[in-house]
């Protein structure tokens, strides 16, 4: 009769049982710690996901912004407001601008 519970103390499915019911608290903060750890490298790769695609927003905005820039510095030029201004009727003079002086008495 020694040999048979000798036998059934190493058995697998009993011996398993008690460790697994009298650590059954460990074993569920186990089972929380893995289920936040997934969770969290879920979040992690969304989050770098979200990064790359703001990334690419602002390269793109980036590029706009230059050929915005490029654009009004051409069309600041006093060549191309002269010929803009002229389609309205307005001519550079001819002349030097002459000065007003006016004599208080």
């Amino acid at each position: 009769m020694a040999k048979k519970d000798f036998s059934t103390m190493f058995d697998v499915g009993s011996w398993t049982s008690w460790i697994v019911l009298n650590n059954l608290a460990f074993v569920l903060f186990l089972g929380f710690l893995a289920t936040l750890y997934i969770a969290n490298a879920h979040m992690a790769e969304r989050n770098v996901r979200e990064i790359q695609l703001l990334q690419k927003d602002l390269k793109e905005m980036r590029w706009y912004y230059m050929s915005l820039e490029a654009d009004n510095m051409y069309n600041a030029k006093r060549s191309e407001v002269a010929r803009r201004v002229r389609e309205n009727g307005l001519f550079s003079p001819s002349q030097a601008p002459k000065r007003v002086i006016v004599k208080e008495e």
